[in-house]
C-alpha cells in the first residue's frame, strides 16, 4: 500500500472496520470451540462422576504462570472489563482470576485449558528412541477408580485436536506469530498496588478506641 493510501482517512476507516470484523469473527469461532469442548468434556465428566472430586473452590490446577493465546485473552477482556479495570488479581502463587474462596471469577469465559482439568487425559508423545507412545494422566484428587491404563481411549480427553483448532484461530489473527498473553497481565491493577491501597485505607482510619 502506498504512503498516501495508508494515510487516507477512508482507507484507515476501512482497515479498522475490517480488523474489528475479523476480531468479532474470531470471537464467534472461539465461542463455538469452547462450547464444543464443554459438550464433550461434560459427557466425560458424567461418565467419570464416581471418581471426579473437582468442584467450586478446588483450585489445585489453577496455576499462576498460565498463558493463553491472544484470542482467548480477548474474550476475557470483552466479557469482564470492570473486573480487569477495578479488581485486583489473586495473590501470586495461584491463578490471578481466583477469588478469596478459590472460585473462578471468569468461569463462563475461562480458557480452553481450564475446561478439561480433572478429566483423564491422554496424548501421544515420542520416547527417547523416537517411538510414538501414549501417555496418560489425571489430577491426583481423581486418581481413585479404574486404572488409567485400562480405560478405553474414548473414556479420556485426548489432547491435540482442540489445541490445533485453537492455534489455527490465533494463527489467522496474527499471521502465525501465535502470540500468548499471561493471564495475570490482563489486570490493570497489580496485587502490590491493591495491597498498598488497603494499607493506606487502614492508616487513614486512624487508631481505634
Amino acid at each position: 500500500m502506498c504512503s498516501s493510501c495508508a494515510s487516507d482517512p477512508a482507507t484507515l476507516r476501512d482497515g479498522k472496520a475490517k480488523d474489528m470484523a475479523d476480531a468479532d469473527a474470531a470471537q464467534t469461532a472461539l465461542r463455538a470451540l469452547h462450547e464444543d469442548v464443554d459438550r464433550r468434556a461434560g459427557a466425560l465428566a458424567r461418565r467419570h462422576a464416581g471418581r471426579l472430586r473437582c468442584g467450586r473452590g478446588c483450585a489445585g490446577c489453577c496455576r499462576d504462570d498460565l498463558t493463553v493465546f491472544e484470542v482467548e485473552a480477548e474474550r476475557i477482556r470483552r466479557a469482564h472489563p470492570q473486573l480487569l479495570a477495578e479488581a485486583a488479581p489473586h495473590a501470586p502463587g495461584a491463578c490471578a482470576f481466583l477469588d478469596e474462596e478459590g472460585a473462578c471469577r471468569i468461569y463462563a469465559d475461562r480458557p480452553y485449558v481450564c475446561r478439561t482439568q480433572g478429566l483423564p487425559l491422554r496424548w501421544l508423545d515420542e520416547d527417547g528412541e523416537g517411538e510414538v507412545v501414549e501417555q496418560r494422566d489425571i489430577c491426583p484428587l481423581n486418581e481413585a477408580g479404574p486404572p488409567l491404563e485400562l480405560l478405553p481411549a474414548d473414556a479420556c480427553w485426548t489432547l491435540g485436536e482442540a489445541e490445533a483448532r485453537l492455534a489455527a484461530l490465533q494463527c489467522a489473527q496474527d499471521d502465525g506469530a501465535l502470540r500468548r498473553v499471561a493471564l495475570r497481565s490482563l489486570f490493570r491493577r497489580t496485587q502490590k498496588s491493591a495491597s498498598g491501597a488497603r494499607s493506606e485505607a487502614k492508616t487513614s482510619e486512624g487508631p481505634l478506641g
